[in-house]
This record gives structure tokens, sequence and C-alpha cells, in this order.
């Protein structure tokens, strides 16, 4: 007889005992939360939790997961969310543990990228009666949602809280067990449909897939990840204290064991003692007049597309535990809440910006650069919407970089959260989120005041 879906069963008792005591070397304390999480894989729970704040691991930890259930001989189900995202998982997992029999099942328009193609054991299909012989399958969570049929052991659900549960439920009935692997303070799902009329509901499609699966499911072991590899000392606090305040992390490196340098002196400009403050302290608020403008602010485009090409411009150099490299154009990247505003910022850097990313919040997610360049959501605006209050937008465009954060925003917002309380309606049944957008944009601008630079 077939068990029923993981999201619609009780579940054993969490095998955790209590808080672990506080642990100063962040190695060892990563270490011993992944070690938790491997043995719990082994401790009969249909499903284990793992939150990971930004940079922490999150995708080695899949890895290492996947191989571990694969030496112990089981089938595994991977789930991610994109195709970028899965392409990245099977250039990892095939380049560290190149004797795992790895598939990835795809759309029939795809064409395998370079990633997929450098590890030619890896097979591609479309069907996954294709893929039976793969100890490991790798898919978006669309296409798991579009078999009839086939079942695993187990399953890896990458970027969770970024996973609507509609689409867990589709496709729940195909493992038995499952690693749950995410990020909770970033983006939450989104839609272009409007969704009120779900919310409060105990299956609210947009609520994301961890967080109703452990509305049915309390007892599951959930366990966090305590170190950011990624964000230097000058950011692990600030993004903590401001975007995870009840379950915060540390920095993977201490103060000192990064330094950004330039290979060119500056010319005193504006844009020069920005990029100065950030390289000395890790954060630059470039501050413009304020004034109420259009979205597409020209002054705020060309600004952030000015502060990136001078980055380059005075040839930065990176020293980190990593060794010492120059930053070039493919480490630096350039954050807005819109895509118009990163249509403007494109054209504004012109040939001088080649090979620098611009995106949105919602495609920068995952992705790390030496450098980023970020515009305000709330820059210029006459109000504070939802959108731009989100807390996880911010929290994305903040925390990409591994040696500073430069912010483009005009002077007023703080007046601007002061005059636009909160005035989403509260709905019963639908869980407070904590911080909300107007408390982790205060947190981020309090600190932000520190290192002000006045536009010229």
């Amino acid at each position: 007889m077939s068990r029923p879906p993981l999201m619609s069963v009780p579940h054993a008792a969490n095998a955790e005992t209590g808080p672990a005591p506080p642990e100063t070397d962040p190695a060892r304390a990563a270490g011993r939360v992944v070690a938790d999480v491997l043995a719990d894989l082994g401790g009969g729970h249909r499903g284990v939790v793992v939150d990971s704040p930004p940079g922490a691991g999150k995708s080695t930890l899949v890895v290492r997961a996947a191989a571990h259930l694969a030496a112990a001989g089981e089938r595994l189900m991977i789930v991610a969310q994109t195709n970028e995202q899965v392409d990245d998982l099977i250039d990892r997992l095939a380049g560290k543990h190149p004797e795992v029999p790895l598939g990835r099942l795809s759309a029939s328009g795809y064409a395998p990228s370079d990633r997929v193609r450098a590890h030619p054991a890896v097979r591609v299909a479309q069907k996954a009666d294709d893929l039976a012989g793969q100890t490991v399958v790798i898919a978006t969570a669309a296409k798991w949602a579009t078999l009839q049929d086939g079942s695993w052991p187990w399953a890896i659900v990458d970027e969770a809280y970024q996973m609507r549960s509609d689409m867990l439920l589709r496709i729940a009935g195909r493992f038995e067990r499952a690693l749950f692997v995410g990020d909770p303070g970033q983006l939450d799902p989104f839609s272009t449909v409007e969704v009120e009329r779900w919310a409060g509901l105990s299956w609210d499609p947009m609520r994301s897939a961890v967080s109703v699966l452990l509305a049915h499911n309390p007892d599951l072991p959930v366990h966090r990840l305590p170190v950011s590899w990624r964000l230097p000392a000058s950011a692990a606090p600030v993004v903590s204290d401001a975007f995870y305040p009840f379950t915060g992390f540390q920095a993977g490196t201490r103060e000192g064991d990064r330094r950004l340098e330039f290979g060119a002196r500056g010319m005193g400009t504006t844009y020069d003692r920005a990029l100065e403050e950030a390289a000395a302290t890790g954060w630059a608020l470039y501050e413009l007049p304020a004034r109420h403008t259009l979205r597409t602010d020209a002054e705020a485009v060309q600004a952030t597309a000015a502060l990136a090409v001078r980055l380059l411009q005075r040839g930065p150099v990176a020293h980190s535990e990593q060794g010492t490299a120059g930053v070039d154009a493919a480490r630096v990247a350039i954050g807005a809440a819109h895509r118009d505003q990163v249509a403007a910022i494109r054209a504004a850097l012109g040939p001088h910006g080649a090979g620098i990313t611009v995106d949105t919040a919602n495609r920068l997610q995952g992705r790390e650069y030496d450098v980023t360049v970020v515009l305000h959501p709330l820059s210029g605006r006459r109000d504070a919407t939802a959108f731009h209050l989100e807390s996880g937008r911010l929290c994305v465009l903040a925390s990409r970089h591994r040696h500073a954060c430069v912010v483009v925003a005009r002077a007023g917002i703080p007046e601007l959260l002061d005059a636009h309380p909160s005035t989403e309606p509260v709905r019963l049944g639908v869980p407070v989120k904590f911080p909300d957008g107007w408390e982790a944009n205060q947190s981020v601008l309090a600190h932000l005041a520190a290192h002000r630079v006045p536009a010229g």
C-alpha cells in the first residue's frame, strides 16, 4: 500500500533536544549543524528543514546531502525552482561526485548549457523512464509537476522558501521523505494574479512550501545554518539584525580578513569618495537630493551606472581568504526593483560597463559578487507600497556582496517610512512576518547613515 503524501500525515516527534551551546569557531559551528542534518536524514523523519541565511553554503549542503543519500544506496529526486538552479546543481554535483549516476529531466525545448555539457556522464532526457537507471535526477518543480507516475524514496527541495505550496502539493506524491533547504529571509513566492481570496486558508497556494509544510507538520526537525561565508564581517551583523532578528548568524570571516583596494587613485569626485568609503567600511550610501521622481529616475540611474563604471576604472583588487584577485566586470552587479529600471541602467552603462550584471532582486537571488551597487527600492517615491517595502527584496539586494555594497538613494526615505506606516490588512490565519519591511528598511538606513556620501 502506498504511503500518503508528506503534507497530509502526522509525524514523529522532533529528535532535537534543544539548542547547542554557543560555538565561537564559525567552521565548527557550521560543521556541527551539517552533521546534525545528515544524522536526521537517517533518523526516520518524513521531512527535515534547513534554514540558510545568505551565503551559508546552502548549495554545498544540497550536494553533500545528495551524495550522502546516494552512497547509502538511496535513489532521490532534486527539486529546484529555475533551470539556472538545476544546471548549477548538476555542475556542482557532477564536479564534486562524478561517481554518482546523474540525470537531468528537462522540457522538450531545453538545450543543455555549457555547465551540463561539461559533464558527459550526465544524462539528459524528457521522460523520467529514460532516467530510471540514474541514482539522482534533477529538474525544476514545474517539470516534476508534469509527471503522471513514478516515485523516489527521497527528495531534496532547493530554495524551498521560494516554492509555492501548491507546487509542493502537486509533487508530494512523488517522494516518501524529503530535505527542504532554503532562505527564509528572502523573496516570497509571487503571482501575477490576485490571491487575496486564499489568504488565511491553511492551503493558501501563495504561502511558501516550507511554511505550509510546518503548519501541517509542526514536529519536523528544523536546523539553521549559523554562518554566512559570503557576507564579510562588515555586512553579516547588518543583514542579520535587519532581516533575521530571531535566527541571527555570524560571518565566516573576521574584520580585516577581506580588503578591497584600488590600483588607481581617485580624483576626489563624489563617486570616488563613495567607492573609497565602501572599500574602507564595506558600505556606502550615495545620497541624491530629496525629490519625488519617475520610477526610472534619470539622476539615480546615471549615478548607479557611473559608480559601477568608475569602480572598474580604478582597478579594484580583492584580498580574501580565497587569495588575491582583480575585480573585473563579471564580479560586479547592479540591483534594482523593477525591470524598466534595469533596462535604463543597462543603457546608461554603455560599452564601459560591458560584462556587469544588471538585474532585479528576483533574478539576483542566489547569486554572489565581490561588489554590488544597489538602487534603493524606495528612492524618489511618494508612497511606500507593499511591493517596495517587502523585506525580502531589500534583503536580496543588500546581501549579494563579498566585499562592499554601495546603495544609491534620494534623501528622505526615513521620512517617507514615517509618513506611510503599514496599512496592509491583518487577516486571521496568516502568520505575521518578521521583520516587516518598514522595520527592516529603517534598520538598514540607520546603519547606512554613518556611511553617507552626499552627491555633488
